[in-house]
């Protein structure tokens, strides 16, 4: 950033502009952002491949019976159910026929049935609701109303409310205040930090302030694009936005806050420190964030719905958290001057302290055996990528999706103790009423479907422009993998009935999709992401060695901390597997956000090597950033952390593995491995810029000498 610029930003009087520029875009933003979740869309078909079988399915059902989900109502009594039960469970049922509250359509209840006819045990009650453009923000208190009518049993009969209405239900209370809960928790995370980091209690409050007015524009913004747009916005994507603010706004305000007090103890003007601070802390700062969007826009490459309307969203955030920490944080230092960092005030002339301090003596120490430690530094990792041999990325059935155990999972335990394991979330088959009967016998024939079951369900037109729907219930639990194959062998079976143009979707066909277009995001968009960084840094660092060896640490740190990740996982936290977009996930936020901190310390170590040489410059630059870098490095994996919070497995895992790696990059990989390695490669490392040629000459005798750290110039 050019320091002309850098005045626009916190000249005497520019600073006063800025400051009522953010006050008017928090005042416009504020009240558009309040209504952020209510343009989320979390419709089965936002988060579904979009040209996936089962999307076109479940677009196609529409012109056959309203969108619906059934909630299943399941009786259970382990000795049978008594002539009591089954009088309560009729009165249930003519209560659930007279019930329209929030979409439910107790009109078309069906049932009871029971799993046998003489003695039974269970009985189930199917009561579909309503799924149109609020069905999401419904489902919750149709199931409530659902549950209110049938009560809770009692005398030892059970009753639970499963099915996909059901779980359905427990999803969207996991989702409801997805954003005030990260909010706090984050929040909550960075002041903590900060705390521990500036030691001030009045400093703290300026990023946050710059902070949380980024989150607010960064959601007004995505609500307007998402009302008037046509931009997808769930409650996914809604969760992670908070965190990337947070995190990476954070992660600036501490990178400028650490440049603007060296020169605070150069320069006696604080407007004049600023502007050097932004002159040259602001190419990596804007770096570091343009890495970050172009790696979330990447995800417009995706197949899958969710991911692919991530990445703006998150690319919004980003952006805007940039703009906010380039502009309003620092107009709003310069404000209030020099007093904020009390009780730890840099004045003017004070030596600098990173000169002694811990990251100057971990340089001097690397200077001595470069080669040796990063050998070893980057075998420790290779061992903990091995840890991937656990990992299990093949999808998080319902059972195991929560960190608790809900109303709705019950439910489905028992009922499958009863009924075949997949009734509730049945195929469905749609094809040409010509060939309605060989598909039928098709599907009645393959193995894992119960042949009684198919059939025409309540409340759907018997055809549609020579089009008929019928279902199917499946044998094993619809969220399992023998369900997706039976998926599968339905789909061989029906595509090879002639002219029949028949398609199958359901829950199970969606989720079949929904493994299969991760996979191939997995194999297209992690490349991409490491293009785009690639090519950045080789702009950046005006070379190719350096870049290509920052490439590398990244991708070992990022297996290291898969590998660590899922053998927790596994042994620690006892879950069942990792979702199959876990691994994208993880590497997008770890690669994008985790090579702020490369650039940060690498962009410094080249302005040190130009006028020191590069081992000199390494041992300097470690010690400028080694303290800011690890202090960002906390915040941004405390914000990650705070995903945890939520009462969902997928949150979690992503929480924890990118936490782990944002960990591992700053303490690990930035101070250990890639100072061990530009010291090793030395010069050459700037290659083929002309720096590699030019930094024997002058510098080569304070080379020689050993590398101290010399005092950074103004």
């Amino acid at each position: 950033m050019k320091q002309g610029v850098a005045h626009l930003v916190c000249g005497r009087r520019a600073k006063w502009l800025v400051l009522v520029l953010w006050l008017v875009v928090l005042f416009v933003a504020a009240p558009f952002a309040m209504k952020l979740a209510d343009a989320q869309d979390n419709d089965a078909a936002s988060w579904l491949p979009g040209s996936a079988e089962s999307t076109q399915v479940l677009q196609a059902s529409e012109d056959f019976r309203p969108e619906q989900i059934p909630a299943i109502v399941i009786y259970a009594r382990d000795g049978g159910l008594t002539a009591q039960d089954r009088a309560a469970i009729a009165e249930d049922v003519r209560q659930l026929k007279q019930l329209r509250d929030h979409g439910v359509m107790g009109e078309r209840t069906r049932g009871p049935v029971f799993d046998r006819q003489a003695d039974p045990r269970a009985a189930q009650v199917f009561v579909p609701i309503t799924m149109d453009e609020k069905g999401w923000e419904r489902i919750s208190p149709a199931v409530d109303s659902i549950r209110d009518d049938v009560g809770e049993g009692g005398g030892g009969l059970a009753v639970h409310i499963t099915g996909p209405g059901g779980t359905s239900a427990d999803f969207a209370e996991a989702f409801e205040g997805i954003d005030s809960t990260l909010l706090f928790s984050a929040m909550v995370v960075v002041v903590v930090m900060l705390l521990i980091t500036y030691r001030s209690l009045t400093l703290l409050l300026v990023p946050l302030i710059a902070v949380v007015c980024a989150l607010f524009a960064s959601q007004a913004l995505i609500y307007l694009l998402a009302e008037h747009a046509g931009l997808t916005v769930n409650g996914q994507s809604a969760g992670i936005l908070t965190v990337l603010v947070f995190g990476a706004g954070t992660d600036y305000a501490l990178l400028l806050v650490a440049r603007y007090r060296e020169e605070l103890r150069r320069h006696e003007d604080r407007h004049e420190a600023m502007a050097l601070a932004l002159h040259r802390a602001g190419p990596a700062v804007l770096a570091s964030g343009a890495t970050v969007v172009l790696s979330m826009l990447v995800l417009l490459a995706a197949e899958m719905n969710s991911t692919r309307g991530l990445g703006p969203v998150a690319a919004i955030g980003v952006a805007v958290a940039l703009l906010a920490m380039m502009s309003l944080f620092p107009a709003l230092l310069v404000v209030v001057g020099r007093w904020i960092f009390w009780p730890v005030i840099p004045h003017h002339g004070a030596p600098d302290p990173t000169e002694h301090g811990i990251w100057a003596r971990t340089g001097r120490r690397i200077t001595r055996r470069p080669r040796m430690i990063w050998t070893v530094t980057a075998l420790a990792l290779a061992v903990c990528s091995l840890g991937l041999i656990q990992l299990r990325a093949e999808g998080i059935g319902n059972a195991d999706a929560f960190t608790g155990k809900p109303d709705s999972i019950t439910g489905q335990e028992v009922s499958a103790r009863y009924f075949p394991a997949g009734s509730g979330d049945p195929l469905v088959i749609i094809s040409n009423q010509a060939q309605a009967v060989q598909v039928g016998r098709a599907v009645a024939a393959t193995p894992g479907v119960v042949p009684q079951s198919l059939g025409l369900p309540p409340g759907t037109k018997p055809a549609f422009e020579g089009r008929v729907l019928f279902e199917a219930t499946m044998t094993g639990p619809a969220d399992s993998e023998a369900a997706q194959q039976t998926v599968e062998r339905v789909r061989d079976a029906v595509h090879a009935v002639p002219d029949a143009d028949a398609q199958v979707g359901g829950g199970t066909a969606a989720l079949l999709d929904m493994d299969r277009a991760t996979t191939h995001d997995n194999v297209l968009i992690i490349p991409l992401v490491l293009l785009v960084v690639l090519l950045i840094l080789c702009a950046l660092l005006r070379a190719l060695i350096a870049p290509l060896l920052l490439i590398g640490t990244v991708i070992l740190s990022f297996a290291a901390a898969l590998g660590i990740s899922a053998l927790a996982f596994r042994y620690v936290f006892d879950y069942a597997g990792e979702a199959t977009d876990f691994p994208l996930f993880v590497f997008v936020f770890l690669v994008a956000l985790g090579i702020d901190y490369n650039i940060f310390l690498t962009t410094r170590i080249r302005e040190e090597a130009a006028r020191q040489g590069t081992r000199a410059g390494v041992v300097t630059g470690l010690a400028a950033t080694g303290a800011v870098i690890t202090s960002a490095g906390l915040v941004l994996a405390g914000t990650f952390a705070a995903l945890g919070t939520l009462p969902m497995v997928g949150f979690a895992e992503i929480g924890f593995a990118v936490a782990l790696g944002v960990l591992i990059d700053t303490f690990v990989v930035r101070s250990v491995l890639v100072t061990s390695l530009f010291l090793d490669v030395g010069p050459r490392v700037w290659w083929p810029h002309r720096l590699a040629r030019q930094d024997g000459g002058a510098a080569a005798a304070r080379e020689s000498g050993g590398a101290g750290v010399s005092r950074s110039g103004g």
